[in-house]
């Protein structure tokens, strides 16, 4: 399984919003897109959906852009794959033309696979997220030293 782009993007984005709420300045999509490396179109997207999905504020005017609409540990990684996917991991029903006691099990498996992901997503904000990036950052600063 691989995280679709759209949701790696839009954590990506919501990341770099969270370098803004820290000093309460909003982001413009230029800032994020290069900072972030997403082209600008696609970017707009994703910031718009946030934004509908009330994860994300808009800010008009020339030093307006975007900023986060709510504390980043408030926001969970669970909270963006919604509101950018439109569901959470789910096992699809079962689509199995053979109905056996073995396609069963693995169906079963499958669930609690979801189950277990969305446990995860849930339990780490973006606070976390960019917690952990801080401290790999320092790390690496260290290790240069």
């Amino acid at each position: 399984m691989r995280l679709p782009n759209k949701f790696e993007y839009s954590l990506l984005a919501m990341l770099a919003l969270v370098d803004s709420y820290q000093n309460g300045d909003p982001m413009q999509i230029k800032q994020i897109a290069e900072l972030k490396g997403i082209q600008n179109r696609y970017l707009e997207q994703l910031l718009a959906t946030l934004r509908c999905q009330g994860l994300i504020n808009s800010i008009r005017g020339a030093k307006g852009g975007y900023i986060l609409a709510r504390d980043p540990r408030k926001i969970t990684v669970l909270d963006v794959l919604t509101a950018i996917e439109g569901v959470e991991i789910d096992a699809p029903a079962n689509n199995t033309t053979i109905d056996t006691m073995e396609s069963s099990i693995v169906e079963e498996v499958w669930q609690e696979a979801c189950q277990a992901a969305n446990f995860v997503f849930q339990k780490h904000s973006l606070q976390d997220l960019w917690e952990r990036r801080s401290k790999r950052q320092q790390m690496e600063l260290m290790y240069y030293i």
